[in-house]
C-alpha cells in the first residue's frame, strides 16, 4: 500500500501534465514503478472499498479462457455487461488472449499453461510475462 501511496505522491509532486481525449488532463510520469515482494505482501489497493468476490470471480474468469459473460452473471458480477453483446459475447478479450493468443503465423498459445512451465522448468529467466 504505501508503495502505491508514494508512488501517487510523485505523480502529483513532479508529474507534468498532458493533454487527453476528454479534455481534462492528466499528470504523467516517465517509467515511474511500484515494486512489492510477493512473499510479505499483496499489492491490493486498500485506500477504496473493494468488492473482493467480483474480483476473484473475474480472474477465475479470466482463468478459464472465457470470453462470455454468463459466468460472471451466474455469480452476481456485472462490470463487464456493457460491453458485451446480445449474447453475452465479448469478443477476444483477456482470457481469450492468456488462453488462446493467436501468433501472427496463426500459432494458437496458452500463455497461462506457457509460463507455469517456464516457471517449473527456468523459474530465472526474464522472458515470465503474459
Amino acid at each position: 500500500m504505501q508503495a502505491y501511496l508514494d508512488l501517487i505522491r510523485l505523480v502529483l509532486e513532479t508529474g507534468r501534465p498532458k493533454e487527453d481525449r476528454t479534455g481534462t488532463g492528466t499528470l504523467s510520469v516517465f517509467g515511474a514503478q511500484a515494486r512489492f515482494d510477493l512473499r510479505e505482501t499483496f499489492p491490493l489497493l486498500t485506500t477504496k472499498k473493494l468488492h473482493l468476490k467480483s474480483i476473484i470471480h473475474e480472474l477465475l474468469w479470466f482463468l478459464r479462457g472465457d470470453t462470455n459473460v454468463a459466468y460472471l452473471q451466474e455469480r452476481g458480477v456485472s462490470i463487464w455487461n456493457e460491453w458485451a453483446d446480445e449474447k453475452g459475447d465479448l469478443g477476444r478479450v483477456y482470457g481469450a488472449q492468456w488462453r488462446d493468443w493467436r501468433g501472427p503465423g496463426g500459432e494458437q498459445v496458452d500463455q497461462i499453461d506457457r509460463v507455469i512451465e517456464q516457471i517449473k522448468t527456468n523459474p530465472d529467466s526474464r522472458r515470465l510475462i503474459v
